[in-house]
């Protein structure tokens, strides 16, 4: 019998966000990255409901992981991530470090990552919920993720 179990990997280039505003869930994708020390960030732009939905509340749930073309969408592996968002300012030095950073695996992104409207928004992971597939699922802290636990 085949395994119905796809395996995981790190290479993720976009995800999926959820963030609140008056009480209402919005999802909406985003590019994904991971910053120098491992954590998960995202190039933002203040014109982005989901920036001003964060900017109001700095809550937001990210999945991460997409089906194959081939095969049940829901053995493929997903990573959620329940975290709170901080914003690093255009224009700073740990702006600079991280998108040069964040260029090395995403170099289309230098075509609007100089643009002044644009932000990183880091994510200080609180939970992470994997799910390999059914009955193959895994709820982690973030140490577990080897990241540090959110303050």
């Amino acid at each position: 019998m085949t395994n119905p179990i796809r395996p995981t990997d790190d290479e993720a280039r976009h995800a999926a966000i959820a963030t609140l505003t008056d009480g209402v869930l919005m999802v909406t994708r985003i590019a994904f990255g991971l910053a120098p020390d491992g954590g998960p960030i995202t190039p933002i732009s203040d014109l982005s409901h989901h920036t001003r939905a964060l900017t109001a509340r700095p809550v937001a749930s990210l999945l991460i992981g997409d089906p194959d073309a081939k095969g049940d969408p829901l053995t493929h592996p997903m990573l959620t991530l329940q975290a709170q968002a901080q914003f690093i300012d255009h224009g700073t030095p740990q702006y600079g470090e991280i998108s040069a950073h964040y260029l090395r695996d995403h170099p289309k992104s230098k075509l609007y990552i100089g643009f002044t409207d644009f932000q990183f928004a880091r994510f200080c992971v609180d939970a992470g919920h994997l799910n390999c597939g059914f009955g193959t699922a895994f709820a982690w802290a973030p140490g577990d993720m080897g990241l540090p636990a959110s303050s």
